[in-house]
C-alpha cells in the first residue's frame, strides 16, 4: 500500500473476460488463459507508473462452486505468471456475494458487487488513489456502472461477454476490442 501521501492514478480491471478468457465458474490455474495482449497491457501500465487492481465479481464463492482460499490461490498464481513478463497486479479485490443465489453468509445485498462501486472505493482508500485520473476496464455493463459510480473513466472491451453486452451500452461509453487496445489507444496516449 502507498503511505507516501501522494495520490496515484490507477487502472481497475475486471478479471474474467477482460484479463483472461471467461470460462464460467473456475478457480484452477490449469483452466486459466490470458486474453490476447492482456499481459503486455498490464506490463505497459506497470511501466507507466499506474497502480493496477483487479475488481471482480466472484459469485462462484457465494454459490458454493469454490472457496475464497481457492480464488486467492488463483490470484497468486496469476501474479507469478505475470512476473515472468515483468508485469504484476498490485492487489486483487473481489465480491464473494450474491443476493439471490448465495449460500449462508454469502447470500446478501452488498456494496461490493459491481455495478456497486464498493471495491473500487475500497482500493482507492487503501492505496491513496487519485480517482479523477484513474480508469475502469471491463466487458460488462456492471463494470461501466461501477467505474462511473466510483468517479473513474470507464472503458468497455469486446472480449468476454463484450460482444453481447455492447448493444446495451449507452452511446457515449468509450469502447475498444480488448485491454491492450484500451491501454495503447486511450490510457497511455493520454499521458
Amino acid at each position: 500500500m502507498d503511505f507516501s501521501g501522494k495520490k496515484q492514478a490507477a487502472v481497475f480491471l475486471d478479471r474474467d473476460g477482460t484479463i483472461n478468457l471467461d470460462k464460467g465458474y473456475f478457480y484452477l490455474p490449469e483452466e486459466f488463459e490470458f486474453e490476447q495482449g492482456s499481459v503486455e497491457a498490464i506490463r505497459l501500465l506497470n511501466q507507466a507508473g499506474y497502480k493496477v487492481f483487479v475488481i471482480s465479481n466472484q459469485s462462484g464463492i457465494a454459490r458454493g462452486c469454490f472457496t475464497e482460499a481457492q480464488v486467492d490461490h488463483l490470484h497468486q498464481w496469476m501474479n507469478e505468471e505475470l512476473a515472468k513478463s515483468d508485469a504484476h497486479i498490485d492487489a486483487f479485490y473481489y465480491c464473494p456475494h450474491h443476493a439471490e443465489l448465495g449460500v449462508g453468509s454469502y447470500k446478501k445485498i452488498c456494496d461490493c458487487r459491481k455495478p456497486a462501486p464498493g471495491l473500487l472505493l475500497k482500493a482507492g482508500r487503501e492505496w491513496n488513489i487519485d480517482m479523477k485520473h484513474s480508469y475502469m476496464v471491463g466487458d460488462h455493463n456492471s463494470d461501466i456502472g461501477a467505474g462511473t459510480a466510483a468517479g473513474v473513466q470507464p472503458f468497455f472491451v469486446r472480449t468476454g461477454h463484450g460482444k453481447q453486452e455492447e448493444k446495451l451500452l449507452a452511446s457515449n461509453v468509450l469502447r475498444a476490442n480488448n485491454l491492450y487496445e484500451v491501454v495503447k489507444k486511450y490510457i497511455l496516449f493520454s499521458n
